[in-house]
């Protein structure tokens, strides 16, 4: 990869602070560094907890998506998922609402401080939103243990589960599950065993997972989730890490350069947003994204500016990161 001198990135930053319309992932508020490039507007957008070396991989998939072309894509729209907070189960159908035409719908479970009594509520309510012909499937983060999971997929298997994603956080974890559910044809996929992972690949050949969640910013750019992918030989589903509508956009382009793609991308997250950074947000309509780079407006970076003190966490978080790959080099 090509490293930019930290010049060329620093001139072109916008540090921005994007309101939630729902507290998703322990957050109300989503920061995020937007770069432009020779090719385009381009977002560096790691959760603020996550360390340097972690982080520098999501920076390096920013400088692809920003200083190189996309590879030649496979499909001109990605269809898309609607995504379902851990919210009351009397909030959802004002969740499904705001992703217009989709017919799949990711939930989120095993929430810290919910019991799965709250789960299955949820995940009842969807499916009366949605219907019999709606494709229903459950995230836990990894948020339970072994036993935990059995338990909880046993208490959804009523709602017709397409997939259960990540259920515990370890590989050994999920392939003793897979093992133990594999009656019941309810298919396991990863998403931070492979994307948190110093080899991603090690969940498709422990047998841990029946399919692979992969997002482009974690996994280091679009080339190296294909590689992944590739070597994995697994089907996979392109998701987001809460990005705006630039990093939604990158994920639409891995997801357009896929060879095979056979599930709904959970891409849709642009509609969790109260806010974003241009004028037409890359939200679902008729259930699908469009492929290709998304239009900034300066307006909405000035509007959406993060405090000065934030700004300059960002700034300077993107000169470690920076070091990092230069190091790396």
């Amino acid at each position: 990869m090509h490293l930019p001198p930290l010049a060329d990135l620093r001139a072109t930053a916008r540090v921005v602070s994007l309101p939630l319309h729902t507290r998703f992932r322990g957050i109300d508020v989503r920061e995020a560094l937007l770069l432009e490039g020779p090719e385009g507007w381009t977002e560096f957008s790691p959760f603020t907890e996550y360390g340097d070396i972690e982080s520098a991989t999501w920076l390096a998939a920013a400088i692809e998506y920003g200083w190189q072309p996309t590879p030649p894509a496979f499909r001109s729209e990605i269809p898309v998922n609607a995504t379902v907070p851990a919210v009351a189960a009397a909030s959802v159908a004002e969740v499904l609402a705001r992703f217009d035409g989709c017919r799949t719908a990711k939930i989120k479970v095993a929430e810290p401080g919910q019991v799965l009594a709250d789960d299955v509520a949820r995940v009842r309510a969807v499916r009366e939103a949605m219907g019999p012909e709606g494709r229903i499937r459950v995230d836990a983060n990894g948020g339970w243990n072994l036993d935990e999971a059995e338990h909880a997929i046993h208490a959804f298997a009523e709602f017709d589960l397409e997939y259960v994603e990540q259920p515990c956080a370890t590989v050994a974890e999920l392939a003793e599950l897979r093992a133990r559910i594999r009656y019941m044809d309810i298919p396991i996929a990863a998403d931070e065993s492979v994307r948190k992972a110093d080899d991603p690949a090690a969940v498709a050949r422990a047998g841990a997972a029946d399919l692979l969640v992969i997002k482009a910013q974690p996994l280091g750019g679009v080339r190296r989730a294909l590689s992944v992918v590739a070597e994995a030989g697994l089907p996979a589903i392109v998701s987001s890490a809460l990005d705006t509508s630039v990093g939604l956009a990158m994920g639409v382009a891995l997801a357009a350069s896929l060879p095979e793609l056979d599930f709904d991308c959970g891409l849709g997250t642009a509609s969790l947003l109260a806010a974003d950074v241009t004028r037409d947000p890359l939200r679902p309509q008729g259930g699908s994204l469009p492929v290709g780079r998304v239009t900034v407006d300066s307006a909405f970076l000035d509007a959406h500016a993060a405090p000065a003190e934030r700004g300059e966490w960002w700034l300077a978080r993107l000169e470690r990161c920076h070091a990092v790959l230069a190091a790396s080099a």
